[in-house]
């Protein structure tokens, strides 16, 4: 199964593409949960997410973050 990542997972857009392709991918989502929506929706959403989706709570602009998750 091939892995894909995907940004801002726990948002509406990253949600909703994360839902459609998890039955066909591995996927590693990242978002860093921050306040400008409601943090309990987003991990809500993510409570959703089948096991097929690795989250990790980074922030895209932490180098070091991005760096280990690839490394």
């Amino acid at each position: 199964m091939k892995k894909i990542l995907i940004t801002g997972c726990a948002g509406f857009i990253g949600f909703h593409l994360c839902k459609k392709l998890q039955s066909n991918y591995k996927i590693v989502g990242i978002d860093n949960l921050n306040e400008y929506y409601d943090k309990n929706l987003k991990k809500a959403r993510l409570r959703q997410l089948s096991n097929e989706v690795s989250f990790h709570e980074i922030d895209i602009c932490s180098k070091n973050d991005i760096y280990n998750l690839f490394k």
